[in-house]
């Protein structure tokens, strides 16, 4: 299998209910990790593992993913073997996997469940070599964390306010945004 197959699998996950991230974002995240040279890259909120491959397929870093939805693990974990991808699966929840986690990472792409950003952000720190990044997707979610959202996700852009104030409040980290798909931070590790 090939990138060729990669391609022709995200474009299905794009026009299903849980689509992998946007081609962007995708794109921000190989060029940055060649740009830092990340051999270790780490993922919350794996999905199918698609977006995990596609960083192993370009720059060889090992990865290792963590998925809560039985389905999608075993997906991606399907998906590591047929493009030989270094590194693991690990089902469960984040919150609990993270603590356990030992070593540096280069490369950090926060993609799980929003709400819990703020609680998955000082292992995050804790685990992001100096130099590295932490990528945040869809911390902008349909312009509802700098707008109004509707009331019923009113909960969910204050949680994702919160989690960029820690960001922007940390003076261990220098964050960019960019307008990709629901909105990235790109925040670099300083010390």
């Amino acid at each position: 299998m090939g990138r060729i197959e990669l391609s022709r699998l995200r474009e299905e996950a794009k026009r299903g209910r849980d689509p992998t991230c946007a081609d962007e974002t995708l794109e921000l995240l190989i060029e940055r990790a060649k740009e830092i040279g990340a051999k270790r890259y780490l993922e919350i909120g794996a999905g199918e593992g698609l977006t995990a491959v596609s960083l192993f397929l370009e720059t060889g870093a090992s990865v290792t993913a963590i998925e809560k939805d039985s389905v999608r693990a075993a997906h991606a974990r399907d998906l590591f073997a047929k493009f030989g991808v270094l590194g693991e699966v690990s089902e469960g929840d984040a919150g609990e996997i993270l603590p356990r986690l030992t070593g540096e990472y280069d490369l950090i792409f926060l993609d799980g469940p929003k709400v819990q950003y703020r609680r998955y952000f000082e292992d995050c720190k804790r685990l992001l070599r100096r130099g590295g990044l932490l990528f945040s997707d869809d911390v902008l979610l349909y312009g509802w964390v700098r707008g109004e959202p509707p009331k019923k996700r009113r909960m969910l852009a204050e949680h994702l306010r919160e989690y960029l104030a820690l960001l922007e409040g940390d003076p261990d980290f220098e964050t960019e945004y960019y307008e990709y798909g629901e909105g990235l931070a790109v925040s670099k590790k300083l010390r």
